[in-house]
């Protein structure tokens, strides 16, 4: 297009020439004019090119941010929702904690209040020294000195003995949210051997005398399906047994107090 017109410019230029209108001179300036005219066109028209080329470039550029923003506006309704799932949980945990704490708390009331009753019910048998009784976190415990309730090497309850466990074992009927364990305990003398026929060892002695009393308190009126017994034999000692007055404290029957929600864990754990 612009050949021909350089072409038009030149035949009307040659005909104004030809009819004497205008000069050589005049021609020139006047071509020169329109070329100088032409080439702005061309740079305006080269110049509006480039702008149409940077904004389509920006329009994509725009529509790659929407797109990325409609993204990490999804993204973050993601996140938003799951923290929001996250702390209704805490929250739900932390009820849970408040509500186990009050219970422990209530527990631990509980528990000193029935350890307080037990000492006040044992109180006299305490001062005798014919038992001890003592507290741990969740449970309580009767410790029976052997000498009281057993001849040495056997695990016939003696008279005298009867008569504290039985004591013992009214003190215990109240206690129904407790599971009562009945544990036999030695020291690490060997069973004489006129009385291996009977006890080959010390695990069959303390196992036996636990046995007894878990019989003699079920006579006495505590239910039988409370009550475990058990023994440690010399494996469980509270003294060194190189001296008289050691061995004489790990020869003992000890009657521990535990709470059925612990035991019901504690089999669980084991299954």
């Amino acid at each position: 297009m612009m050949r021909h017109l350089r072409i038009g410019i030149a035949v009307l230029a040659a005909g104004f020439i030809a009819s004497g209108c205008v000069s050589s001179g005049t021609f020139k300036k006047m071509e020169t004019a329109k070329n100088q005219e032409i080439a702005a066109v061309q740079q305006e028209k080269a110049a509006l090119e480039q702008q149409k080329v940077n904004l389509e470039k920006q329009n994509a550029d725009l529509k790659q941010q929407v797109s990325s923003l409609g993204q990490q506006k999804a993204g973050l309704e993601q996140q938003k929702a799951a923290l929001e799932q996250q702390n209704a949980a805490a929250q739900r945990q932390v009820g849970l904690l408040e509500q186990e704490k009050a219970s422990l708390m209530a527990s631990s009331q509980q528990t000193q209040k029935q350890y307080e009753a037990l000492v006040q019910d044992l109180s006299k048998e305490v001062e005798k020294g014919e038992l001890q009784v003592k507290q741990y976190k969740n449970m309580l415990s009767v410790e029976l000195a052997e000498q009281i309730f057993f001849d040495s090497g056997k695990a016939t309850l003696k008279k005298g003995g009867k008569a504290v466990l039985k004591k013992v074992g009214d003190a215990l009927k109240g206690y129904e949210n407790k599971i009562i364990r009945v544990v036999g305990h030695t020291d690490n003398v060997p069973v004489a051997k006129s009385l291996q026929a009977t006890f080959p060892s010390n695990w069959e002695l303390s196992v036996a005398r636990a046995t007894n009393v878990v019989r003699f308190l079920q006579e006495v009126g505590v239910p039988p399906e409370r009550m475990v017994p058990s023994g440690r034999a010399e494996y469980d000692p509270v003294a060194p047994n190189d001296t008289p007055e050691g061995r004489q404290k790990n020869r003992r029957i000890e009657i521990m107090l535990i709470d059925k929600n612990l035991v019901t864990e504690m089999t669980k754990t084991e299954s």
